[in-house]
């Protein structure tokens, strides 16, 4: 048997905080404001309230099954055959998301720092790390992340301040001028990704103190709020209505700073912030993925995939798509629904389902 890994809650917490952020803050706010115009800042608010819901959701199935991950319990809940065909669809899910990920790694890397590396070269080296930590454990990465996310926010503190010096509140006026309607629109993109909080499916059962799980659960739930509120606010306050018309808007306007300003490449932070975060999260993802392959098969050992998963994670992310149009289209318009239903809705529905066997089986005598 392989010895059981254990993380602690504040290790948790700092890895669906890296998991989540870096991303968040630098594609999705041009997605917000082609929406909601100057109120994509409200639409985190909605957003909020689903990404908690989803944090109970995970933690009311994991207190049910503890010990087990989502692809786990899933069978106990929905019976053997569904289960498993449920867990495939995960599995699917996670891979294909597996390949979005490293091709956006690879559009930014070459958008901003080497534009002309080869696409593999840029997929392989952050591939092969990647793979090299999760062979070495769940608990290798949490605390890696432990340095890693304290970087990131050492990193973004600086650079909120000085995007705080440019900006102009006038521009998010008038507030809410068409409703309601376009912010909870808008609010599907922060959804999308504050529902990433399903991969408490997969680390809750190794967390040290599962009583603790909603504690730690939530508090980086409103870390990553937070932090994405005070990045899109300014953001809109600095450049408006251009935002919706730049791919990495944070980073445009961290360059802005760095010509405006006394300071010279800023973006070099960006580029820190972006790789350090998807490190954790291309190494979580490889993590879930390889110990989906085992649950599903009870296969002692997640290790045994991680090579084979490495390579297919560097083929698939040059493949996937074309290029960085293809790639935004998706973000833009397939994934909000597709991360809706599978983060949010299937987690749902199991809880549900589970609820009602449960009572079932206690109003039969």
């Amino acid at each position: 048997m392989e010895s059981p890994e254990k993380i602690s809650g504040n290790q948790l917490c700092l890895l669906v905080f890296s998991f989540i952020a870096p991303t968040v803050i630098l594609v999705v706010p041009s997605f917000m404001e082609e929406i909601s115009k100057q109120d994509s800042w409200i639409t985190i608010f909605p957003a909020v309230l689903i990404g908690a819901l989803n944090v109970w959701i995970m933690i009311v199935l994991s207190n049910r099954y503890p010990g087990q991950t989502i692809i786990q319990y899933s069978s106990q809940i929905l019976g053997k055959w569904p289960g498993k065909f449920l867990g495939f669809y995960f599995l699917y899910f996670w891979i294909n998301f597996d390949f979005i990920i490293l091709d956006q790694h690879i559009q930014f890397i070459n958008t901003v720092f080497l534009i002309s590396t080869p696409s593999i070269v840029v997929s392989l080296t952050l591939a092969l790390l990647c793979g090299i930590a999760v062979y070495m454990g769940i608990e290798s990465i949490a605390r890696c992340n432990e340095y890693l996310s304290l970087l990131i926010i050492a990193s973004l503190i600086p650079l909120l301040l000085l995007m705080l010096a440019e900006s102009d509140p006038e521009r998010l006026r008038p507030v809410m001028s068409k409703g309601i309607v376009p912010v909870l629109q808008a609010s599907i993109f922060p959804v999308a990704y504050l529902g990433q909080f399903i991969i408490l499916g997969w680390l809750l059962p190794y967390l040290n103190q599962p009583k603790k799980a909603a504690k730690f659960s939530f508090i980086s739930l409103f870390i990553t709020s937070g932090l994405v509120f005070i990045t899109v606010l300014p953001l809109i306050m600095v450049f408006g209505p251009l935002t919706r018309k730049l791919a990495f808007p944070v980073l445009s306007v961290i360059q802005y700073i760095g010509i405006k300003g006394s300071f010279e490449r800023l973006e070099a932070f960006a580029v820190a912030i972006w790789v350090m975060g998807y490190f954790v999260k291309v190494s979580l993802t490889f993590f879930i993925i390889c110990l989906s392959i085992a649950h599903l098969f009870d296969i002692k050992s997640y290790r045994n995939f991680v090579v084979p998963i490495t390579i297919l994670s560097v083929i698939g992310s040059v493949s996937v798509f074309v290029n960085s149009t293809d790639l935004s289209s998706y973000l833009r318009e397939t994934y909000p629904s597709l991360a809706f239903s599978t983060h949010f809705i299937l987690p749902l529905l199991l809880l549900m389902i589970d609820t009602i066997k449960r009572h079932w089986k206690k109003s039969v005598p």
